[in-house]
C-alpha cells in the first residue's frame, strides 16, 4: 500500500509540473487560449519587411496589443496588418502606423503615432496613414553606387 501512495505522488508531482510548463510556454510566448479581450484594428503597408506575427504593437513606447495576421492585398499589392490593441487603448482616426526596429538589428514592432481627431477608430478600422520599413539593404546599396 505504501508503494501505491509514493507512485501517486509521484505521478500528481509530474502532472502539475507538466502543467506548469504549459502554462509557462503560453504565457511566454503571449499566445491567448481563449478569445481574449481586444479590439481589431487592421493598418496598410507599402512593405512590411521583417514583420512578424506576434510582433508588438507600441503608443509612446508602451505595449499596447500585437500583431495579429498579414495579408496580401490582391488587389492594390499593400500588405494588410490586423493588429489585436487592448479595448480601453483609443485609437484616432488619423493616427499614423509605423514599423520600427528595436535597435539596429532588433526585431521589427509597429509604434502607433496618436493623432488629433475627435472620432476613434471603430472594431475592424483601418489606420490610413501608414510608414513601411526602412529598407537597410536599399540605402546601402543607393549608397555605394552614389545615389545619395
Amino acid at each position: 500500500m505504501k508503494g501505491g501512495k509514493l507512485e501517486l505522488s509521484v505521478g500528481l508531482f509530474v502532472l502539475l509540473g507538466l502543467l506548469s510548463l504549459g502554462w509557462l510556454s503560453v504565457k511566454l510566448a503571449r499566445m491567448e487560449l481563449v478569445g481574449g479581450n481586444n479590439i481589431s484594428i487592421w493598418a496598410n503597408f507599402s512593405s512590411v519587411s521583417g514583420l512578424k506575427p506576434g510582433a508588438m504593437v507600441e503608443i509612446a513606447g508602451v505595449t499596447v496589443g500585437r500583431v495579429d495576421q498579414i495579408v496580401l492585398d490582391k488587389t492594390d499589392y499593400e500588405a494588410k496588418v490586423r493588429l489585436l490593441l487592448s479595448p480601453d487603448v483609443p485609437i484616432q482616426e488619423d493616427a499614423i502606423a509605423s514599423i520600427r526596429t528595436k535597435g539596429l538589428i532588433g526585431d521589427r514592432y509597429v509604434a502607433i503615432s496618436p493623432g488629433g481627431s475627435e472620432n476613434l477608430l471603430k472594431e475592424n478600422g483601418t489606420i490610413v496613414q501608414t510608414e513601411p520599413a526602412i529598407n537597410f539593404e536599399e540605402l546601402i546599396s543607393q549608397f555605394v553606387h552614389g545615389s545619395i
